[in-house]
């Protein structure tokens, strides 16, 4: 019988329990062992849930209390020695790493500040790991025994799985040289962390574990050959010591076959490949087996929330089996199920029609199973599960939401004058200097301030009912005077209204667009306890009318410094939802670029003169490896925010933000944006500046974390600015933090900007003298 398989399972709670615990944790309010206590319920919670649904092989450690990766540097004591010297428990050193830590001295304790580590996308995910971090001082060591802690757990239970470990190439790759060790190729640690490796197996295989699923995703990019070449050091090793797990060398989110030399030979027991991204790598990874190594079939997504189409996946297992045996195959979820929502059954206020078209992370068990129970022969048991697939994956394509002719006749008559804006940037910034008359070092925040307690409140009561909207709108007015109040108070030179009735940066758009479904508990771990809500692109997408207009017109009203209209770009509104599957993403993206081009003409003739469209997840989209496919996404992305932004005058300045990403400037360059923020203050390595430093239009590199509690001192501020601005022009130069400050207190968010205002009146003072 052929065997199925799960690589992950969220591990947030159904209702979201990890954060609401971990931040009780971080404000005092549990012990560390009630918030362990906690972990421990979700991951006996999850091992059951896959075992009742007949999942054969279960993941274990594939929860975390904030990110795996992280997880796996300090059990591997990748601890740089400034989260070390204030003698802080472990679990307090870890979530320093993750979020920086700073608090003053007391009775018992001694004083701590220290930022957080670098935090990037995973892939082209909207899921963030924390990069590790090496010097030539590192000492691998295990740490910890967490792998073998949470497999003797489940074993307690009477479930036997299957740990899960990053594996040693994909985690030094993906690291990166401390500041003091710049020099430094993290590869060239292989031969240092590889006994570290072993040892950890050699403790999982003493608490009885027979398999290892160890996760080598940098196979899906371009690598150099040396690390390449690091894959057969590696695996040579870790297969060839004695007494080791077997190991199942697992891969997703993408092709593989360019590095397919890599891993052939290997004598490893098996290995999983993502064949819903990249179907058309059969026939090559099946040369590669040997005749007794598994091929795990990634076949039901781990990344959407679209109902697998099982006659279309059977059929493709089946593929397979005829290619290997049925013995050696394993039907799986092509990717960890980390990064869909948890449970479809939690879902009481969708359509019920459109609600069957989806398919959650609970209901991806039943999926792989079934498949699995069909290719087995076994589809008598399934016959009624098939015949009701067929019947939603019928409905949906024939479904009247799909298909407006309207858009796709607006979508047609895109041309590159609708693309272009009228007038080069040197115009523009000639005409939009007099229209604004900023200051040298212009300040202004990315867009969201705090959302605090009582705006969470009064939005619950106006989606409830509890509440009028006129009360409703008289609350966010006020909360919008006090924004603005502080910002003119602090010294800023270009406003927010600090988007008090925004939910979420998409979400709170795709609301207010056609061709959109919501969920109710549909989180999804983004980074730490930050989770979202992805929208669910069901349809040709349109804007029925006017998204921001009212309130960017109210907060104008109420001061005379240019005041930002807040937009969500394309890209990023189609890479935070959960997309289409039948049409194209560049079709997709388009509709939204029209949509927004719309609310965008129409805050420019409402008197909005500076209109932010961020495109934070416009990295995130490029295709992981170079190619024509990176070459043409380059193209419809570009396209897609210049057709948002292109319909305004040459006074009309547009801005952009970007973040958590390895940015390019070349991909920045062709929105044509007037001004964009970047992410910058976690970066350590000064060549990031420089590839910035003949950008043509002006740009603002993020000063401070907000993803931190912690405040940089104005001397912090002074520093980190003088620092860029020995390669980056100061007539260019704009001050701004990373990104919005919505996860912020307002404590902290008042000290931040007021010290960024004041380093950027010192560097004022400084220049106006030369």
């Amino acid at each position: 019988m052929v065997q199925s398989a799960v690589l992950g399972f969220p591990r947030i709670g159904a209702f979201r329990e990890l954060k609401k615990n971990t931040e009780s944790y971080w404000n005092g309010k549990i012990s560390a062992d009630q918030l362990l206590a906690v972990g421990k319920d979700i991951r006996a919670h999850n091992w059951k849930l896959q075992k009742d649904a007949g999942v054969d092989i279960i993941p274990s450690n594939d929860f975390s209390f904030y990110d795996q990766v992280l997880d796996l540097s300090l059990l591997f004591n990748v601890v740089p020695a400034r989260y070390t010297k204030y003698d802080l428990p472990a679990l307090d050193t870890y979530f320093a790493m993750a979020r920086g830590l700073q608090r003053k001295a007391t009775e018992s304790s001694k004083a701590v500040d220290v930022p957080a580590l670098e935090m990037v996308k995973w892939f082209d995910s909207n899921y963030h790991y924390v990069r590790p971090t090496f010097s030539h001082s590192t000492e691998f060591k295990l740490n910890g025994s967490k792998p073998i802690d949470e497999y003797l757990e489940a074993k307690a239970l009477g479930i036997e799985t299957r740990p899960v470990l990053v594996g040693p190439v994909s985690y030094l790759f993906l690291g990166k040289p401390d500041k003091d060790s710049l020099d430094l190729e993290p590869i060239s640690l292989l031969e240092k962390i590889l006994p570290v490796y072993i040892e950890l197996l050699k403790k999982l295989a003493a608490a009885g574990v027979k398999q290892v699923q160890i996760d080598e995703p940098t196979l899906v990019l371009d690598l150099p050959e040396n690390v390449k070449a690091a894959f057969k050091t590696a695996y040579e090793k870790l297969t060839s010591t004695e007494g080791l797990p077997e190991l199942i060398l697992t891969t997703y989110f993408g092709d593989v076959t360019p590095n397919l030399s890599a891993i052939e030979g290997l004598k490893v027991a098996g290995f999983h490949f993502d064949f819903v991204r990249a179907p058309q790598q059969l026939e090559k990874v099946v040369s590669i087996l040997n005749d007794k190594q598994t091929l795990s079939v990634g076949i039901v997504d781990g990344r959407n929330i679209w109902k697998n189409d099982l006659a279309s996946s059977i059929k493709f297992v089946k593929e397979a089996i005829a290619k290997v045996s049925a013995d050696r195959v394993i039907v799986a979820t092509s990717s960890s199920l980390l990064h869909t929502p948890v449970d479809l059954t939690n879902e009481k206020k969708l359509d019920a029609e459109i609600k069957d078209w989806f398919s959650f992370a609970t209901q991806k068990l039943d999926e792989v199973v079934t498949i699995a129970k069909a290719v087995s022969g076994e589809t008598a048991s399934i016959s009624e599960k098939l015949s009701a697939n067929a019947a939603s994956i019928k409905t949906r394509k024939e479904h009247a939401i799909t298909n407006d002719p309207a858009v796709q006749k607006r979508l047609g008559e895109i041309n590159d004058a609708l693309a272009t804006r009228s007038s080069p940037f040197p115009k523009r910034l000639a005409i939009q200097k007099e229209e604004f008359h900023l200051p040298l070092f212009p300040t202004t925040t990315i867009g969201s301030f705090p959302q605090t307690k009582d705006i969470r409140v009064e939005r619950n009561k106006f989606a409830k009912g509890q509440i009028s909207e006129e009360e409703y709108t008289e609350f966010i007015k006020k909360q919008i005077q006090e924004v603005v109040d502080f910002q003119e108070s602090v010294g800023l030179d270009v406003l927010v209204h600090g988007e008090p009735e925004r939910n979420d940066m998409v979400q709170y758009f795709g609301e207010r667009l056609k061709g959109f479904a919501f969920t109710t508990n549909g989180w999804v771990q983004s980074y730490g306890t930050r989770y979202v809500r992805p929208p669910i692109i069901v349809g040709d997408v349109s804007r029925p009318g006017p998204m921001t207009v009212k309130t960017s017109v109210y907060a104008q009203s109420i001061t005379k410094k240019p005041m930002k209209g807040m937009l969500t770009g394309p890209v990023t509104i189609l890479r935070w939802s959960f997309p289409r599957n039948d049409v194209p993403q560049k079709t997709q993206s388009l509709q939204l670029g029209l949509a927004l081009r719309d609310e965008v003409q129409d805050l420019e003739a409402a008197g909005i003169h500076v209109i932010q469209v961020d495109e934070p997840a416009i990295r995130e989209g490029l295709p992981l490896r170079a190619g024509q496919e990176r070459t043409d996404y380059l193209k419809w992305a570009a396209e897609s925010f210049r057709v948002a932004t292109s319909g305004v005058k040459d006074s009309t300045q547009i801005h952009s933000h970007f973040c958590y990403s390895d940015l390019d400037p070349n991909h920045i360059k062709a929105l044509d944006a007037d001004v964009v923020s970047i992410e910058f203050s976690k970066k350590d390595d000064p060549k990031y500046i420089q590839e910035f430093s003949n950008y043509p239009n002006h740009i603002g590199l993020g000063l401070f974390d907000i993803h931190s509690p912690r405040v940089p001192s104005e001397e912090e501020f002074i520093a980190r600015i003088g620092e860029i601005l020995k390669v980056y022009p100061a007539e260019k130069f704009w001050c701004n933090p990373d990104c919005g400050l919505k996860t912020r207190k307002w404590e902290e968010t008042k000290a931040s900007l007021a010290n960024m205002v004041a380093a950027a009146k010192y560097y004022r003072e400084k220049y106006a003298t030369k």
